[in-house]
């Protein structure tokens, strides 16, 4: 039994070596050499030069404000979902998560046409004789892309946290004298808690990571480290710079795991 259950395991285990470990390995590899072969943190420390350094910034400062847009959107409508009754939660839900099936890169391209100077929203205010929206090539319009892109995965955790929640401990605060606000701040939030920690990894890590939403929407005049990252691979041919810098990011990523699983057991523990 036990060599049949490894051999199932086989085609996993080869596709995580091929296409995980190896090409972390190379990351790590390339990042902690220079071009001779030798050991250096140059690559690493490469971060705080002030070009990395700004655009390093810059996408945490889009990443930070994206994940609260998204928190903000998404709560509530995590909350009526969760009360509804019957099949139509499931409907919305269905609505959410279609525009995902769709390639991402189709989905920005959109926001592209949609928000372009003379695009389909300047053209509707243009025939209704109000002035035209200048978004494109801004920070707004990377905000709007990674907000439409990533709003499902905050969403998704908070309201799958939300409909486990009992109706009893709402009730129960409620007969206990609590208004709207403290049954919702006192028992909803503190219980939804996990959800909205995993929500926020979700879309924190993403949104801080892309380049191709900083690209097409903001026309490649802000530059956020992503796109920093890509042009070390594909225009300089500077692999040792572009991973070097990766394993920052990379280091952002472990944060958030290790928050994510923390958050986990604390959610084991408040169920039992």
């Amino acid at each position: 039994m036990r060599d049949s259950r490894k051999l199932l395991s086989a085609p996993f285990l080869f596709w995580a070596a091929m296409f995980i470990i190896i090409p972390l390995c190379m990351v790590f590899y390339y990042g902690l050499t220079d071009k001779t072969g030798a050991f250096t943190l140059n690559n690493v420390l490469a971060i705080a030069s002030p070009e990395h350094r700004k655009a390093f910034w810059e996408a945490i400062k889009l990443s930070v404000v994206s994940t609260v847009v998204c928190l903000l959107l998404a709560y509530p409508l995590a909350m009526i979902l969760a009360g509804m009754k019957g099949n139509h939660d499931s409907f919305i839900i269905l609505i959410f998560i279609l525009p995902m099936w769709m390639n991402f890169l189709l989905r920005t391209l959109a926001w592209q046409t949609l928000l372009e100077k003379n695009g389909v929203i300047n053209s509707v205010l243009a025939f209704l004789h109000l002035p035209a929206l200048k978004i494109i090539n801004t920070p707004t319009a990377i905000v709007l892309g990674m907000v439409y892109n990533f709003l499902p995965f905050m969403v998704l955790p908070i309201y799958n946290v939300l409909v486990k929640i009992d109706s009893n401990l709402i009730s129960a605060a409620k007969d206990l004298g609590a208004n709207g606000a403290q049954t919702f701040l006192r028992v909803t939030l503190p219980l939804s808690t996990a959800g909205v920690i995993s929500g926020i990894t979700m879309v924190f890590v993403p949104a801080l990571t892309t380049f191709v939403i900083s690209q097409l929407l903001g026309g490649s005049k802000i530059l956020l480290i992503g796109n920093i990252i890509e042009q070390e691979f594909t225009q300089t041919n500077n692999w040792h710079l572009g991973s070097g810098l990766s394993i920052v990011l990379m280091l952002f990523i472990i944060l958030n795991m290790v928050l994510s699983v923390v958050t986990d057991k604390d959610g084991e523990v408040n169920a039992l």
